[in-house]
């Protein structure tokens, strides 16, 4: 019997019923400086000749696998991960960080390695963690149990922000292999391995990949980026959000630019391969899409800065479809 995302506990359906009943009710909110709201990567406020980007996210049940091994210090890598690599689709680079950690009884050891892979988080995003909020709330969470938020801040010129209306059909379409399953799918993850060894749930706390520095050397040297996807919740399907008016014809990373050990624990599991594609990120970690004329550019900046990127597929005339080849 094959596994399914919503067989694990997480209808993906329904939180977009969620989302599309509560964005008029947000949209309420808005004033004429709020450039996009919800339903992006990330938002966009205007100030001034830029734009302020933010995001928020947590890590989701990825703690309990951490708890599960008393592995806390790469957790917080994966917290400042899932925030700055979402603000860095608009183009924006990460400025400051804050997290938000709740327990139901504060342990000062455990804590402290949680701040641990926060701050290297954020040396990994050259961006600043300048506060935070601790809750002890006995009663809501046993004592060892912990959840985790971030909140990133980034900032952007108005003239280079990146929000896919540059895109065009015969744009190319480039991929950064991810370091492993990064932070979704865990509750499927977890119904899969819940009796595999330690070794396997270790392999399971690879932190998320941080592609801040990667892309901003693109982006610093001219290579003119018209759309970028987070390969994150609901896998290949996030490509579309970077401009619904298109389709994109993709063709996923070959098994061996995948990261150490992913291929192997993805063909062990009793998963479909279209559950597999959307749910997971299959080896990539972020999508971006580029003018064919910028080809030889790119490919003259990785061998430069020695930049893991490859071409993946290409945009086509459409409607927001993904199709795999």
């Amino acid at each position: 019997m094959s596994l399914t995302y919503s067989s694990a506990g997480v209808d993906v359906e329904r939180g977009d019923l969620f989302v599309s009943r509560i964005k008029n009710k947000v949209k309420r909110t808005y004033n004429n400086r709020v450039k996009s709201g919800v339903g992006g990567f990330a938002c966009l406020y205007e100030m001034g000749d830029k734009y302020i980007s933010a995001g928020t996210d947590g890590v989701g049940t990825k703690v309990l696998m951490a708890q599960k091994l008393g592995i806390h210090n790469t957790i917080g890598i994966d917290l400042v991960a899932m925030c700055v690599n979402d603000i860095i689709c608009t183009g924006a680079k990460p400025q400051f960080f804050m997290d938000y950690l709740a327990t139901g009884k504060l342990d000062v050891e455990v804590s402290e390695q949680i701040v641990d892979g926060v701050v290297e988080g954020c040396m990994q995003s050259e961006c600043a963690l300048i506060g935070g909020e601790t809750a002890e709330m006995p009663g809501l969470y046993q004592q060892g149990e912990y959840d985790l938020a971030g909140f990133a801040i980034g900032e952007v010129h108005k003239t280079k922000v990146i929000d896919g209306s540059l895109i065009n059909e015969g744009d190319l379409l480039y991929c950064i292999p991810s370091s492993g399953f990064h932070s979704n799918g865990y509750s499927l993850l977890r119904k899969v391995f819940d009796s595999a060894d330690n070794s396997v749930v270790e392999q399971l706390l690879t932190p998320t990949r941080i592609y801040v520095k990667d892309i901003f050397k693109l982006l610093d040297n001219n290579l003119k980026i018209s759309g970028i996807s987070h390969i994150t919740g609901g896998g290949i399907q996030n490509i579309p959000r970077m401009n619904g008016s298109f389709d994109y014809h993709y063709h996923p990373l070959d098994k061996n630019q995948w990261a150490p050990g992913y291929a192997e624990l993805c063909s062990s599991m009793p998963v479909d391969s279209s559950e597999m594609y959307n749910t997971f990120n299959m080896g990539a970690g972020i999508v971006f899409s580029i003018p064919k004329a910028q080809q030889d550019l790119l490919e003259d900046l990785k061998e430069k800065f020695s930049i893991e990127a490859h071409e993946c597929g290409k945009v086509e005339k459409g409607s927001g479809k993904v199709t795999l080849y």
